[in-house]
């Protein structure tokens, strides 16, 4: 969705590598550029019900401030393209349970605020988006990182707007480097190694305390997946926040 930030080529590039990995999809790539219909009609319904507003505030006036105070939600901007869209959150208590992490009890409007849903270029943001493509795939399970976990009570808040069934949750450890930061494209952390996937998997299921035997180690990928699948035990991730990656 992030159309500024395309890498001509990235899109194929990931199917490229997970197709090494043998993690296959199933039916036709779900593309969110494609979507937009999907996310205007979601649009429409939080508009009639009034739960949309404009905000004019910027990104400079708005530094340092983890909460939205709430400047625009009662001055009633024209719900255009020239400003961002904000989504109404009521002081309510929202909870789920977290298949590694335990029970997460949030509250929104104290911890968030009122979150932009729509950016002022025209940009469906991520946790809008997410929500839309889940309910859209069935997607029932979501098995992400813990950098992620901040946002999921944003996304329970607007499935229960929208009425979608909520997924399970489970959010794993973070590859950090010897500084402590996450392994990302941020951190200018070196893409996956996917001219040696059996290396590449092994080391994954041992970061993650899996326990693999040694003779899974350079075993074909499609071995190493059957076993990881048959003794996956996220038991021995419960109290670590972080991986340190190696060297």
């Amino acid at each position: 969705m992030d159309t500024p930030r395309n890498v001509p080529g990235a899109g194929d590039a990931i199917l490229r590598c997970l197709n090494r990995f043998q993690l296959h999809y199933d039916g036709a790539v779900y593309y969110q550029s494609q979507q937009l219909e999907s996310y205007a009609e979601a649009f429409a319904r939080l508009r009639q019900q009034q739960w949309l507003y404009a905000c004019r505030c910027s990104r400079k006036s708005l530094a340092g401030i983890s909460v939205y105070p709430g400047h625009c939600r009662e001055a009633g901007f024209p719900l255009t393209g020239s400003s961002a869209w904000r989504l109404r959150v009521t002081d309510l208590s929202i909870g789920f349970y977290d298949t590694l992490q335990g029970w997460i009890n949030e509250n929104p409007a104290l911890e968030h605020g009122d979150f932009i849903v729509r950016r002022k270029d025209g940009i469906v943001a991520y946790q809008f988006a997410v929500v839309i493509d889940d309910f859209r795939q069935r997607v029932n399970r979501v098995v992400r990182g813990v950098d992620l976990l901040d946002s999921t009570i944003k996304q329970l808040y607007l499935q229960t707007l929208l009425d979608y069934p909520e997924p399970r949750y489970m959010h794993l450890p973070v590859l950090v480097d010897s500084h402590g930061n996450k392994l990302s494209k941020q951190t200018l952390a070196a893409p996956v190694d996917a001219n040696h996937p059996s290396d590449t998997l092994f080391l994954l299921l041992q970061l993650l305390r899996q326990e693999p035997p040694l003779s899974l180690r350079k075993a074909p990928v499609n071995e190493q997946l059957a076993w990881a699948i048959a003794h996956w035990s996220p038991k021995t991730l419960k109290k670590i926040p972080i991986i340190h990656a190696p060297e």
